[in-house]
């Protein structure tokens, strides 16, 4: 993904290093007929104790007095607009859901992106979506583990399935799955002094 804006910098940032990896997910389960989805989202707050403009440089810190600092490229919109005590609150959420598809054809794999930023003159922020198709071979079924080995044009993958489906899952069987990525960072005023 060539996406190089702040928000990017910030999820890796915050869900990556020691100081805001401690956040819990969520994990959300939803079934229906030939479909299972799982989706899990993490939520990181923190304050903005620091803007550094010459190096467009924010220090962020959360609700346990961990503190990070982020560099904010130049493509990053309304940077100008961020003030110490603006909360930032980043909510990553990741889905895969799989589909019966009793298909025949070749593996076929997409990709969509999306990317909204923040509107001009407001905070910085916004919204990178990442969504991958891909339709392969059920090569393993793993009924102890609820897991399904899929290959696809790029290799195999484990996927955990509903045990309901799991039942109508058989080797050869061709399925899609779908994966999506969403980044959502938002910035508010802080508390006036």
């Amino acid at each position: 993904m060539k996406i190089q804006h702040f928000l990017v910098a910030a999820v890796i940032a915050m869900t990556g290093c020691p100081a805001f990896a401690q956040q819990q997910p969520s994990v959300e389960i939803k079934q229906g007929p030939g479909k299972s989805t799982v989706t899990g989202t993490t939520t990181v707050v923190a304050t903005v104790v620091s803007i550094d403009p010459a190096t467009r440089t924010v220090t962020l810190k959360d609700k346990n007095g961990r503190v990070e600092q982020l560099a904010a490229g130049d493509r990053v919109r309304n940077f100008d607009q961020l003030k110490v005590g603006d909360v930032v609150t980043t909510e990553y959420q990741e889905a895969r859901s799989l589909s019966l598809k009793k298909t025949s054809g070749p593996r076929s794999s997409s990709e969509r992106q999306t990317f909204q930023p923040a509107a001009s003159g407001t905070k910085p922020g916004g919204t990178i979506s990442r969504e991958i198709t891909v339709v392969g071979d059920v090569v393993a079924v793993d009924a102890t583990r609820n897991h399904v080995t899929i290959r696809g044009p790029q290799g195999a993958m484990d996927v955990l399935v509903d045990p309901e489906q799991l039942k109508d899952i058989r080797k050869g069987d061709q399925v899609e799955v779908v994966h999506t990525e969403a980044v959502a960072i938002s910035v508010t005023p802080g508390a006036s002094k």
